[in-house]
């Protein structure tokens, strides 16, 4: 029989932050709304993020696009391409400034869907002076792994992960 020892009592954990500046990441990169999905998923992918704050063109966060938005995206859309034909006549290929292709070249359908189409278009924010009690609490009910954090005209300044709360607890 195999005895095992009592588990030592865990020390108790505090959070080593007073603001919501103090637990966010400043400056977060950030993708626009009117970029395209395909530009959005090389960011996303060549940062290994999962999730990045949409903005408009005044830098205020309109929503967030994450790796299950992409997934939904691509689940949802189905797309039935034309039949080929079996040849080309050769003024057909050309650039849209009217350059010829040369030999060897792909066509290659590019999807035209925007973040914005895509995105999740809920916003949860809080200013940097809000206190990182309020932050820890606003994640759990909401149920969100990321808090945006804007200046007083809603220009995004930050952005609050769950990853950014568990590095500044301290045993």
């Amino acid at each position: 029989m195999n005895a095992t020892a009592p588990l030592a009592t865990a020390p108790m954990l505090s959070l080593r932050a007073e603001t919501a500046a103090d637990l966010m990441t400043p400056n977060p990169v950030s993708v626009r709304e009117n970029a395209t999905l395909r530009e959005a998923i090389g960011l996303l992918i060549d940062r290994g993020y999962s999730a990045a704050p949409v903005i408009d063109d005044a830098g205020r966060p309109v929503g967030v696009l994450s790796r299950t938005d992409v997934l939904v995206h691509d689940r949802e859309h189905v797309e039935h391409l034309a039949p080929t034909p079996e040849y080309y006549n050769r003024d057909e290929l050309t650039t849209d400034e009217n350059e010829s292709l040369r030999e060897g070249f792909q066509v290659e359908r590019v999807d035209p869907t925007r973040v914005r189409d895509v995105m999740t278009p809920a916003v949860f924010s809080v200013s940097p002076e809000a206190s990182a009690a309020r932050v820890v609490s606003d994640m759990l009910s909401l149920k969100v792994h990321r808090l945006f954090v804007v200046d007083t005209d809603g220009v995004l300044v930050g952005v609050i992960s769950a990853l950014d709360v568990l590095r500044c607890l301290q045993p």
